[in-house]
């Protein structure tokens, strides 16, 4: 699956999860079998090759429509803020669905 991260730097051992209005780089990273296959940046959240499925934002107060529309599913990452911790998170099932 490829999920699409707002960050605050292109680093990943520095990257942090920001709000919409804040990000810097838009990341995608590819889960694949329980694993994280790939982790790519652009500075548009459409300058990837592949279509994301997920985003996950910070809170729920985040303006997702645009994502929703595209039929995106949005996850919420309210502790998790690195790349590491937000895969985990993932794979736990520990992202929550937004709440309206």
């Amino acid at each position: 699956m490829y999920i699409l991260l707002p960050m605050d730097s292109e680093e990943v051992q520095v990257a942090t999860l920001t709000r919409l209005d804040d990000v810097k780089i838009w990341t995608q990273i590819l889960v694949e079998e329980g694993e994280l296959v790939e982790v790519l940046h652009a500075k548009e959240k459409d300058g990837f090759q592949n279509f994301s499925e997920c985003v996950v934002v910070v809170n729920d107060n985040e303006y997702v429509w645009p994502f929703m529309e595209l039929n995106m599913m949005v996850l919420v990452a309210h502790t998790q803020r690195s790349i590491d911790a937000i895969v985990e998170a993932y794979l736990f099932k520990e992202l929550h669905d937004l709440a309206y």
